[in-house]
C-alpha cells in the first residue's frame, strides 16, 4: 500500500496550511475531481436504496446535545460553545440529533416505516494534535451518514441491508476489510447514571446486541467483540480497514438505538391506532469521506478506477499540426460527461507525455492519419491498445465504461 499523505500531495489531491490548522486539509482540483465522483455514486447508491437525501445545520443549540446525550457523554470531544445573543450554539459532533428533530417534526404512519434519510455532511470532532494526520484522523469531516427509523420487527432488516450496501461499495470501490467488529459496552458497563459512559438500561443494549449478533451471523461475516468500544447509546458494527502503516481505522458502521427515540420522543401510529417507539438504525457506507479518500489513495495508489479518476481521458497530438483536432476531442469528451484534459505537443516528446500521464485510465493519440480520418487511437492505463475508430464511437465506449453505472449499483437494471 502507498502512504496517502505522500502520494496525495505528489499527485495534487489535498494539502494543508499552518493559517487553515492542522487537521483541517483541503482538497485540491484533482483530488475534489475524486471526491465529487464517490459522493456521487454514494448518493446514487442510497437512492436506489430508497434513502431520501436531506441537508442540515452544522449548527445547534447546545439543548439539543444535552437531549441526545453528547453533551454528558461525548462533551470531551466536542468544540466549545460560541455564545450569541444569549444562545450556546455547538459545531455538531453528530448527525443524528438533527435527523431525530427531522423526524420529529411529522406525524408518522407505520406504513411509512422504514423512513430511510440520509445526509452527506459536515461534523466536527474536537481532536487533540498528536491525535491528526493526513486524512485519516481529521477535525472536519464530511460523513456519509444515514438514519433508519423502522419498527421493531423491522431493525434486523434494515440493519442487514445496510450491511450488505457497504460490502457492495467495499467491492466497487476496491477497499478490502481488514475485520468486522461488534463494538460492545464495557464488561462491568453501568447504564443511564452520571459517572457511567452509557446511556439507556441493560436490556435494551442486550436487544441491539443480540439484533447485530444476528445480522452478522446470518451475513456469514466472521466478526470479533470488543467490549468497552460501543457507542455511548448502542453497540454497533465497525468495518475496520488497514492503512500502510498498518494501522486499523474504522470505516463504516452500523448501529441500533433505542435511546434517542426515546430522548427525542419519537412516535408513529400503528395499524392498531396507538402509538409506538421507532428504534433508530445508524448507517455511514464509507464513513467520512476524508477517510473513505485516504483508503482510496493508499489502495490504488493515484491509479483510481476509471469512474473515479480526476482525469480519465488525455488527448495527445503527436505534433502541433493535431492542436486542432485535439481541443476539438476533448470539448466532445466534456460534453459527454467525461474528465478530459490536452497533452499539448509543446509539453515535451510524445513518450514523455504518455508517461507523465501514466495514470489516466485512457490515452487518446492524435497523428497525422488519425486527425485526416476522424479516428482515435487508445491506450489503456496497462498498455493495453485498441484499434483507430471514429471519435464519436471511442469516446462514447470510454463514456460507458468510465460510468459507475457499469458498477453493482445497476446489476438489477433491465436495460
Amino acid at each position: 500500500m502507498y502512504d496517502h499523505r505522500k502520494i496525495g500531495r505528489e499527485l495534487g489531491l489535498f494539502d494543508s496550511d499552518p493559517l487553515i490548522g492542522a487537521g483541517l486539509p483541503y482538497w485540491l482540483p484533482a483530488g475534489a475531481a475524486v471526491r465529487r465522483a464517490l459522493e456521487s455514486y454514494i448518493a446514487e447508491v442510497e437512492r436506489r436504496a430508497g434513502y431520501q437525501q436531506v441537508y442540515s445545520p452544522v449548527l445547534a443549540k447546545r439543548e439539543l446535545y444535552e437531549i441526545s446525550g453528547h453533551w454528558a457523554k461525548y462533551h470531551d470531544d466536542m468544540y466549545p460553545p460560541m455564545e450569541l445573543g444569549g444562545e450556546e450554539l455547538v459545531l455538531r459532533p453528530s448527525i443524528c440529533p438533527h435527523h431525530a428533530l427531522m423526524y420529529r417534526s411529522r406525524s408518522h404512519s407505520y406504513r411509512e416505516l422504514p423512513l430511510r434519510i440520509s445526509e452527506l455532511g459536515g461534523q466536527y470532532r474536537a481532536e487533540l494534535s498528536g491525535a491528526i494526520g493526513g486524512l485519516s484522523r481529521v477535525r472536519a469531516m464530511q460523513l456519509n451518514d444515514a438514519h433508519i427509523f423502522c419498527r421493531l420487527d423491522q431493525v434486523a432488516a434494515e440493519a442487514a441491508a445496510a450491511l450488505d450496501l457497504i460490502n457492495a461499495a467495499y467491492s466497487d470501490l476496491g477497499i478490502e476489510a481488514s475485520r468486522f467488529v461488534l463494538a460492545l459496552p464495557a464488561v462491568d458497563a453501568e447504564f443511564n447514571s452520571p459517572a457511567s459512559k452509557y446511556v439507556g438500561d441493560a436490556a435494551s443494549w442486550a436487544a441491539a446486541a443480540s439484533l447485530l449478533r444476528d445480522v452478522l451471523k446470518e451475513a456469514g461475516v466472521s466478526y470479533e467483540d470488543a467490549p468497552g468500544d460501543a457507542a455511548f447509546y448502542g453497540p454497533k458494527i465497525d468495518i475496520q480497514v488497514m492503512d500502510s502503516a498498518g494501522r486499523e481505522f474504522s470505516l463504516s458502521t452500523v448501529q441500533i438505538d433505542f435511546h434517542q427515540p426515546e430522548r427525542f420522543g419519537l412516535e408513529y401510529i400503528g395499524a392498531d391506532g396507538n402509538k409506538h417507539r421507532p428504534v433508530m438504525v445508524h448507517r455511514a457506507i464509507v464513513g467520512s469521506i476524508e477517510r473513505a479518500m485516504a483508503q482510496l489513495i493508499e489502495v490504488h495508489g493515484g491509479a483510481f478506477p476509471a469512474w473515479l479518476a480526476p482525469v480519465q481521458v488525455v488527448v495527445l497530438p503527436i505534433s502541433d499540426a493535431e492542436e486542432k483536432r485535439a481541443v476539438e476531442v476533448a470539448r466532445r469528451a466534456s460534453d459527454r460527461g467525461l474528465r478530459v484534459e490536452v497533452a499539448h505537443a509543446d509539453e515535451g516528446s510524445l513518450g514523455a507525455r504518455i508517461r507523465e500521464n501514466r495514470l489516466v485510465p485512457y490515452q487518446a493519440v492524435i497523428g497525422a492519419r488519425e486527425d485526416a480520418a476522424g479516428e482515435l487511437a487508445v491506450r489503456e492505463r496497462d498498455g493495453s491498445r485498441w484499434a483507430a475508430a471514429p471519435i464519436g464511437a471511442v469516446l462514447d465506449r470510454i463514456r460507458r465504461e468510465a460510468s459507475p453505472q457499469a458498477l453493482a449499483i445497476d446489476d438489477d437494471d433491465p436495460s
